[in-house]
C-alpha cells in the first residue's frame, strides 16, 4: 500500500495536489458552516435517573426545571419602602414577566417572578432592590441556545425604571460557547505564528517550515468538514472544535515534520528525489500512519460513554487525525517531488554528533539510575491526584465580569433562597393522595441542605407548611391525580459534595413514590457514575488495542507492555499538576481562574485518552528507528543510539509545536478550556523530554535483545499478519548511483561504537 502511495505521489504529483486542493476546498466550505451545528450541552447521561425526571416532569406535568432568570434591579429606590415595591418597579417588574411569557421559545406556564406570585420572598433579595424573572426555554441544547437568543433581542429595550441581567443555565451554557469561540481564534492568532517561527528554527529554512504548516491547516480546515457531516447523524459538542484545532494543528505538523526530516535524510545520503521521496513513504510514512492509527484508537475509547460530550473529541479527533495522515502520506510526498532538490540540508547530520546521541549513550551508561529516578519524581509529582474531588462546569468556570456569572454570583449571595437551583423530585406509581405528598414533602424539607421544598400542598420549611395549597392556587399544578412532584430548593452549592450527598438521602428515602431525582446535582451524580463504571472498559479497551498494534508492528511482547506502563506513567506528573493547579488554586491568580475546590469530571478522562494517544504516537517514532537499526545491525545498544540519535530532535521538535498549540488553549476565559491546554501542554513535554528521552532508553538498554522477543506461536502470528516494517526497502539499493548510503551506514556503526566506548570508559 505505501509503494503504492509512494508511487502516485511521485509520478502525478500535480493531479494529486489539485485533487487535494479540490476536496480541501469543499470540505472547508461545508466546515466554515459547522459552529451553528454543534451543541453545547453533552454532559449528562441519556439513560440516567436525572434525565428520566426530567422527561416525566416534560411529559406528565408540562414542566422543567427554569433555565432562564432575569435579575431585575431597581435604578432609583424609593425612601421608605422596599425598591422592588414601589409603583414604577411593580410595573416594570409585571411588564417583564409578561414580555418572558410571550415568547414563543418560552413555556408560558413556567414563567413566574416576584411580582407575579404575590410579592413572594424568596424572589426578592434579602435588601430588597433586587428581584427576580424565571422562565423556561423548551427543547435540546440547540433549542435553548436560540432561545436565550430571542430572550435578548426582546430585552433590548427594557423599561427606565429598572435594570435587567439574563441569568440561569441556558445563558451560562451559551456564554460558554460564545468565550470558547472567541478563545479558538485567538489560540490560533498565537499558535499559528509560534509554530511558523520554530519550525523555521528546526529547518533553518522557510520553504521546509511552510511545508509542515500548510499540511496543519488543512488538516483542521479538512476535520471541520468531518464534523459538519457528522453533525447531520448525530450531536457533537462545541467543545470538540479546540480538539480539532489543537490536534489538526499539531499532529499534522509532527507527521510533516518526520517526513520531511527523513526525505532530507535520504538526499543527504545520496538518493535522487524520487527514491528519497519513496523511501520516505516507506519508512516515516509507515510509522505515520501507524503512529495516526494508536492515536485514534486511543481516541475512540471514549465511544464506550453515554455522554456526547466525550463522545464528540472521539469524532472530532478522529476525523482530524484522518486528514492529517491524508495529507501527510499524499500531498506532502507530491510536494516534496516538485521542490524537494531545494530542501537538501546543508551537511549531512552523522550518527553520534548530537546531543541525542551522547544523551542515549549516557543513559545507557546509568540505566539503573535513571529509571529509579525518574520513576520516583514522577510518582512524587503525581501523589495530589489522590486528593481529587470531582464536579461539573457552573458559572465559575466563565471569567469575571462576564455577565452570565455575575447573575449567578448575586443569587448566591444576595438572595436568601437559591431558587435558579431548584431541582425536582418526580414521583411515580402511587396514588398521589393527599397525605402521602404532606408526609412526604414534609420529610423533604427536613434534610440537611434543604431550604425549601413547594409540593401540591404547600411550601414546606423543616417539616412545617408555610405557604398553604389554599393561599397560592400554582401549587394545583405539582399534581397530576396520579403522579406528583416536588420541587426542591437547596441551601447548598448545587455542583458541591454537599449536593452529591443530599442527592444520595433523597434517593434513599423510604416514601410512598418510586422517585426518580433531576436537576444539576443530580446529573452530577448520575454522570460521575456512567464516567466512572466505564472507565475500566475504556482503559481495557485501550491497552489491549495498543498491545495488538504495536505487536503486528515490532513484532515484540516486552514493547507494547512496556510502552502502556510508561505512557500511563508519563501522565501521573499531569494529573497532580491538574490538582494542585486547578482544584487546589496554586497559581489561579497567575493563570486567571476561580478555582472551586473540584476537579472537572470528563476533563481527566479527555486527557488520558488524549495524552496517552500522544504518547504512544511518540513511542512508534522512536522505536520505528530503533527496530530499524536492530534489524540492520542486531545490536541492541547501538539501535538505541542510533534511534534516539535520528528521532530525539525530531519528537522533542514535534512535542514543542504540539504544546504551543495547546498551551495556546491556556489563554482561554473558560476554566476547564485552560486546563485541557496547560495540562496536555505539560503531558506532552513531560512525555517528549522525559519519558521518551530518559526512561525509554534506559528500560530498552536494561532488556537487551529481549525487546525484541515474542514466544513462537505469537512469531509465527506475527510473520503471517504483521507489519514489514521497511521491507521493501532493499528493492531499491540496485537503483543507487554511488556507495554513499552505504559508507553512511558503516559511518553510522563505527560513530555508535565509538561514542558508546566513550561513554562507558
Amino acid at each position: 500500500m505505501f509503494r503504492r502511495l509512494a508511487t502516485v505521489s511521485t509520478r502525478r504529483p500535480k493531479l494529486v495536489l489539485v485533487a487535494f486542493a479540490v476536496l480541501l476546498g469543499l470540505s472547508a466550505v461545508a466546515g466554515s458552516g459547522v459552529f451553528s451545528r454543534l451543541g453545547g450541552g453533552g454532559f449528562d447521561d441519556p439513560g440516567a435517573e436525572s434525565m428520566l425526571a426530567e422527561r416525566l416532569l416534560e411529559e406528565e406535568f408540562g414542566t422543567g426545571a427554569p433555565n432562564v432568570v432575569l435579575l431585575v434591579t431597581a435604578e432609583d429606590p424609593v425612601d421608605g419602602s422596599v425598591a422592588v415595591d414601589a409603583p414604577a418597579v411593580v410595573a416594570a417588574g409585571t411588564e417583564l414577566t409578561e414580555r418572558l411569557a410571550g415568547l414563543e421559545v418560552i413555556d408560558s406556564d413556567d414563567v413566574v417572578s416576584y411580582w407575579s406570585l404575590g410579592s413572594a420572598p424568596p424572589l426578592r433579595s434579602e435588601d430588597g432592590t433586587r428581584a427576580l424573572v424565571v422562565g423556561r426555554v423548551v427543547g435540546d441544547a440547540d433549542a435553548v441556545a436560540a432561545g436565550i437568543k430571542a430572550v435578548h433581542e426582546e430585552l433590548a429595550e427594557t423599561p427606565d425604571a429598572v435594570e435587567v441581567s439574563v441569568g440561569g443555565s441556558g445563558e451560562i451554557f451559551e456564554q460558554i460557547g460564545t468565550t470558547i469561540e472567541g478563545d479558538l481564534a485567538r489560540a490560533e492568532a498565537i499558535a499559528i505564528p509560534a509554530t511558523l517561527v520554530l519550525l523555521v528554527i528546526v529547518f533553518a529554512g522557510v520553504l521546509a517550515a511552510l511545508l509542515p504548516l500548510a499540511v496543519g491547516v488543512s488538516a483542521i480546515f479538512g476535520a471541520f468538514g468531518v464534523l459538519w457531516v457528522l453533525t447531520g447523524f448525530t450531536d457533537v459538542s462545541i467543545f470538540s472544535i479546540n480538539l480539532v484545532t489543537a490536534l489538526g494543528l499539531g499532529l499534522a505538523i509532527d507527521y510533516s515534520l518526520l517526513i520531511v526530516s527523513r526525505f532530507r535524510e535520504e538526499l543527504s545520503r545520496g538518493f535522487d528525489v524520487e527514491n528519497a521521496v519513496i523511501r520516505t513513504v516507506l519508512t516515516a510514512g509507515r510509522t505515520v500512519a501507524f503512529s495516526a492509527l494508536t492515536v485514534a484508537v486511543s481516541l475512540a475509547a471514549l465511544l464506550v460513554f453515554p455522554l456526547y460530550f466525550l463522545r464528540s473529541f472521539a469524532y472530532g479527533g478522529i476525523g482530524v487525525i484522518a486528514v492529517a495522515v491524508v495529507a501527510s502520506l499524499l500531498p506532502l510526498p507530491a510536494l516534496l517531488m516538485l521542490f524537494g532538490s531545494r530542501l537538501a540540508p546543508k551537511r549531512p547530520v552523522q550518527v553520534g554528533e548530537t546531543r541525542w546521541g551522547r544523551l542515549g549513550a549516557a543513559v545507557i551508561k546509568r540505566r539503573w539510575g535513571v529509571v529509579v529516578a525518574v520513576t520516583s519524581v514522577l510518582v512524587l509529582l503525581g501523589l495530589p491526584f489522590l486528593a481529587v474531588e470531582w464536579g461539573f462546569p457552573d458559572d465559575r468556570v466563565l471569567p469575571e465580569g462576564n455577565s452570565a456569572r455575575e447573575v449567578s454570583e448575586v443569587l448566591r449571595n444576595d438572595f436568601a433562597s437559591d431558587e435558579a437551583s431548584a431541582f425536582p423530585v418526580v414521583g411515580t406509581g402511587g396514588s398521589a393522595e393527599v397525605g402521602e405528598i404532606e408526609a412526604f414533602a414534609a420529610e423533604l424539607s427536613t434534610l440537611d441542605g434543604v431550604a425549601r421544598v413547594d409540593a401540591a400542598t404547600g411550601r414546606y420549611i423543616g417539616g412545617v407548611v408555610v405557604v398553604p395549597a389554599a393561599v397560592d392556587p400554582t401549587l394545583a399544578s405539582y399534581s397530576n391525580g396520579q403522579d406528583s412532584w416536588f420541587s426542591v430548593v437547596p441551601d447548598v452549592e448545587p455542583i458541591s459534595t454537599e449536593a452529591e450527598t443530599l442527592i444520595g438521602e433523597i434517593r434513599d428515602l423510604d416514601g410512598p413514590f418510586e422517585v426518580a431525582v433531576g436537576g444539576a446535582s443530580a446529573a452530577l451524580v448520575d454522570s460521575k457514575a456512567a464516567i466512572f463504571g466505564l472507565v475500566p472498559l475504556a482503559g481495557a479497551l485501550i491497552a489491549v488495542s495498543t498491545f495488538v498494534l504495536l505487536f503486528l508492528v515490532f513484532g515484540s511482547v516486552l514493547v507494547p507492555l512496556k510502552a502502556i506502563v510508561l505512557n500511563t506513567l508519563s501522565l501521573t506528573a499531569t494529573f497532580g499538576l491538574m490538582v494542585w493547579v486547578f482544584q487546589w488554586g496554586n497559581g489561579a491568580e497567575l493563570l486567571g481562574f476561580t478555582p472551586t475546590g473540584l476537579t472537572d469530571t470528563t476533563t481527566p478522562i479527555l486527557m488520558f485518552c488524549i495524552a496517552f494517544g500522544l504518547s504512544m504516537d511518540y513511542e512508534v517514532f522512536l522505536l520505528s528507528r530503533m527496530k530499524e537499526e536492530y534489524d540492520r545491525t542486531g545490536d541492541n545498544e547501538a539501535a538505541i543510539i542510533a534511534g534516539l540519535d535520528k528521532t530525539g530532535r525530531i519528537v522533542t521538535a514535534a512535542a514543542l509545536l504540539l504544546s504551543i498549540t495547546f498551551f495556546a488553549f491556556a489563554t482561554s476565559g473558560v476554566t476547564f478550556i485552560k486546563l485541557f491546554g496547560l495540562g496536555l501542554g505539560v503531558a506532552v513535554l513531560v512525555d517528549a523530554f522525559v519519558v521518551r528521552a530518559t526512561l525509554v532508553p534506559a528500560l530498552m538498554a536494561m532488556a537487551g535483545d529481549a525487546n525484541w522477543w515474542a514466544p513462537g506461536w505469537m512469531r509465527r502470528i506475527h510473520d503471517r499478519i504483521g507489519i514489514d516494517e521497511g521491507g521493501d526497502l532493499p528493492e531499491l539499493e540496485p537503483a543507487l548511483v554511488s556507495g554513499a548510503v552505504r559508507d553512511a551506514d558503516d559511518r553510522l556503526l563505527e560513530l555508535t561504537s565509538r561514542l558508546r566506548a566513550d561513554n562507558y570508559s
